[in-house]
C-alpha cells in the first residue's frame, strides 16, 4: 500500500466488471472523469457520477486510483458502481455522456419480497440474511457469524424492498449493511464510536494530508439540565425524584446557563416496586443519556484508506481537535490527481459527566 503522506503520481482507471465473476473484464478508456459520494444515511450507501465520450449500456464499473511511488505501481479500488441511462450533451463536435451510478445494494432496493413473505422463528438471522442477499443481487456477499435467531416470525411489509426488509432483519442481530472497496456486500456490527479502533490518524504535522479548513457543528438546543421522574408503584403511591446537572464545567448545567431546562418523565420504564435509590439511578441515567451531544466535524484531506462507518483519530491541533475518535458518516471523493476527499465524521461527548 502506498504511503499516502508522501508524494506520488496519481491517475485513475475504470474497468467493466463481470457481474457473474465480479472480476474486471475490460478497461474503459472512454471514461474521462468521475466522483464518488459515500453516505451512511443513504439506503444504498454510495453513488457515483461518471462522464464518458462513449455511450454504455447498463453495466458495473470498478474505479481504481492508480499510484506510482518509488517506482512501485499499485492500483487501489475505490468501489464498484452500476451505471444506468446517461444524459447526452453535444457541443457540435463530440458527445459527452454523464451517468448516474449506484452501489450494488441498488439491486436489493429495486425489488420487493413476495406478498406475505416471512421468515419463520428459530432461523439464524445472519445466515438467512446472507442467503437472501445472494439470491436477490449479483454482488458477492461476505457472511457474518452470529448465534442470534428469530424469536418470532419475521414478516415483510407490503411496501418493503429486499433492502429495507434485510436491513431490519440484520438489525435484530445488531448489524448493518456495508460495502468494501471491491464492491462486495458486507455486514458491519453496530458499535459505539468509543469501542472502535481508529483505522487512520489525521495529523497536522509536516507530513499531513489534511487541508487547512475544518468546520464543527453542534446543537445545544433542548438539552436538559434537570430530570424529574414521577413513578407510581403498585400501591398507587407516587414517588418523585429530581436530578440536576449543576456541574460548573458543563456548558449545559444550571450553573453555566443560569436557568433550568426540565425534562419530566411520568411513564418511566421501571417494573415492580423499585426503591427510591433505583428510581434515582434511573433518573441519573436518563439525564446522562439526554446530555450526550453529537459533534459533527467536516474536513478535507488527500486520499486515505479510511472508509465509510470506520473510526479515525483527529489530531488537528490548530483547529482544536486533539485525540478525537470520530466515525466517518460521509465522503465525497473527486477522482482527479491529489484525490481530495471531503469528509464528515461524528463523535459524542457527555456534557454532564464529561
Amino acid at each position: 500500500m502506498p504511503d499516502w503522506t508522501r508524494g506520488m503520481q496519481q491517475t485513475f482507471e475504470y474497468h467493466q466488471v463481470d457481474p457473474g465473476s465480479w472480476k474486471d473484464v475490460r478497461r474503459l478508456t472512454a471514461i474521462t472523469n468521475s466522483s464518488i459520494n459515500r453516505d451512511s444515511s443513504a439506503e444504498t450507501l454510495a453513488t457515483a457520477s461518471i462522464d464518458a465520450t462513449e455511450e454504455f449500456g447498463e453495466m458495473y464499473v470498478r474505479i481504481y486510483l492508480k499510484t506510482i511511488q518509488n517506482e512501485i505501481e499499485e492500483k487501489t479500488p475505490l468501489g464498484v458502481f452500476l451505471i444506468q441511462t446517461p444524459n447526452d450533451k453535444y457541443d457540435g463536435r463530440v458527445h459527452t455522456y454523464s451517468y448516474d451510478a449506484y452501489s450494488p445494494l441498488l439491486e436489493l432496493k429495486d425489488n420487493p419480497p413476495p406478498l406475505g413473505y416471512f421468515i419463520p422463528k428459530g432461523v439464524n438471522v445472519m445466515k438467512m440474511a446472507a442467503s437472501l442477499c445472494r439470491d436477490h443481487c449479483r454482488a458477492p456477499v461476505i457472511p457474518a457469524d452470529s448465534d442470534v435467531t428469530l424469536v418470532e416470525d419475521f414478516v415483510a411489509e407490503d411496501s418493503e424492498t429486499w433492502l429495507s426488509f434485510l436491513s431490519d432483519l440484520i438489525a435484530i442481530a445488531n448489524y448493518e449493511f456495508g460495502l468494501d472497496e471491491l464492491g462486495r456486500i458486507i455486514f458491519m456490527p453496530v458499535q459505539e464510536t468509543r469501542a472502535l479502533q481508529p483505522v487512520y490518524t489525521y495529523n497536522d504535522d509536516n507530513s499531513s494530508i489534511l487541508y487547512p479548513d475544518a468546520e464543527m457543528k453542534r446543537d445545544l438546543y433542548g438539552i436538559p439540565n434537570v430530570v424529574e421522574v414521577v413513578y407510581t408503584n403498585s400501591n398507587d403511591a407516587p414517588v418523585y425524584v429530581r436530578v440536576e446537572n449543576d456541574n460548573p464545567d458543563s456548558p449545559t448545567s444550571t450553573v453555566s446557563r443560569g436557568r433550568e431546562i426540565i425534562h419530566r418523565d411520568t411513564s418511566p420504564s421501571i417494573n415492580g416496586n423499585p426503591s427510591d435509590e433505583e428510581i434515582k439511578e434511573y433518573a441519573e441515567n436518563l439525564l446522562s443519556e439526554l446530555s450526550t451531544l453529537e459533534y459533527s466535524v467536516t474536513y478535507k484531506h488527500g486520499y486515505s484508506p479510511a472508509k465509510l462507518k470506520e473510526c479515525v483519530m483527529l489530531n488537528y491541533e490548530r483547529a482544536g481537535y486533539e485525540n478525537v475518535k470520530a466515525r466517518i458518516t460521509s465522503q465525497s471523493i473527486t477522482c482527479e490527481p491529489g484525490c481530495p476527499v471531503d469528509e464528515t465524521a461524528v463523535y459524542t461527548i457527555n456534557l454532564w459527566r464529561g
